[in-house]
């Protein structure tokens, strides 16, 4: 036994230190912190519907991506595709148009927003078992909640009493910003969400509105939720992403979490309210790093002026930890992030 939990040890070892191989070299050679910010298109899209043969699918996507400069992250299952990506407006236009070529995501709904040219820095397509993860038979989001568009989902919140508000995303992006009121599961993610919803068992007779990021994973949780007993169950159409093009200075706070280079964007545009705080310090701040101890990976708020003092480290074991000299360069995609931020503030 020892023998097979020193080997799984080893493996893991590896692993992480062929992590920080990567990401010290994509750090150090594809993130200038002084490069001009070029205007791209992020697009955000999914769709449930049957794919015969996702790898093949998944494959010449892929190419396809390649062959034309598309950077971002697809996944694609037998149930559909869940998709972020991003590159120049004519560029994105050709994507949508050669997604909708195909009968079955004709229909398709994109949503926009903005970034730049390191919102991604490679393209992933890759084949799947879900959409969203989860590992629960017989969740099918054609069973989940009743959508509500933005308009709506105000007029709910702010004329029934019955109503309460669940955040369907992960802890870190609660702390991020959230719907005023909104009940947190405190999920690190969302295959924990059974265990999650055993502790809003009491909810069941309120009606529950539930929210994510765009949409995708409410489709899944509703139905999980209907499947656990909940009769009342509704969901933002198009998500907080949607919300925030369509109600921004409403009932939200603080900023999205995305899952990309971007990490935090604005919703309310015009109050850009921070409502986090720096780890270290716990100063206002809604920036988020990783720890650069790849075997540690944290992912925590962390101001400028402590990623600096700290060498990007979320606790002084970590600052210790011996690592490559050239993980330092990680910093560099930190000093554009940080360097955004202060053009916001300026602006």
């Amino acid at each position: 036994m020892s023998e097979q939990i020193n080997a799984a040890e080893l493996a893991r070892q590896q692993r992480l230190a062929r992590k920080a191989a990567r990401r010290a070299q994509m750090e150090s050679t594809k993130i200038d912190p002084t490069a001009p910010r070029i205007p791209y298109v992020v697009l955000l899209y999914y769709k449930y519907v049957h794919i015969e043969n996702p790898e093949q699918w998944a494959a010449e996507h892929l190419k396809w991506c390649r062959e034309n400069g598309i950077k971002g992250r697809i996944l694609v299952a037998k149930i559909g595709l869940n998709g972020s990506c991003a590159g120049p407006r004519d560029l994105m236009e050709k994507y949508k148009q050669k997604l909708t070529s195909d009968q079955r995501f004709s229909d398709i709904i994109f949503k926009e927003d903005e970034g730049d040219q390191f919102t991604f820095t490679k393209i992933f397509v890759r084949v799947r078992d879900e959409l969203v993860t989860m590992k629960v038979p017989g969740v099918k989001a054609e069973n989940g909640g009743i959508h509500l568009p933005p308009e709506e989902f105000n007029k709910m919140i702010e004329n029934d009493p019955d109503v309460v508000l669940v955040d369907m995303r992960n802890k870190y992006e609660y702390d991020l910003g959230r719907f005023k009121g909104a009940v947190a599961l405190e999920m690190d993610n969302f295959k924990e969400l059974p265990q999650a919803v055993d502790k809003i068992e009491s909810l069941k007779d309120k009606k529950i509105l539930a929210y994510c990021t765009g949409g995708i994973r409410c489709e899944t949780g509703t139905a999980y939720l209907k499947m656990r007993g909940f009769k009342n169950v509704y969901q933002l159409e198009g998500g907080i992403h949607t919300y925030g093009q369509k109600s921004p200075d409403k009932h939200w706070e603080g900023k999205m979490f995305v899952f990309d280079r971007r990490v935090a964007v604005p919703i309310n545009h015009e109050k850009d309210q921070v409502i986090s705080g720096c780890l270290h310090c716990e100063n206002a701040c809604d920036v988020y790093i990783n720890c650069v101890n790849a075997a540690c990976n944290a992912l925590f708020i962390c101001c400028e002026n402590c990623a600096i003092k700290m060498e990007n480290a979320c606790s002084d074991a970590c600052k210790a930890h011996q690592r490559d000299p050239n993980e330092k360069d990680y910093m560099s995609m930190l000093q554009r992030r940080y360097a955004s931020k202060r053009e916001i503030i300026i602006n």
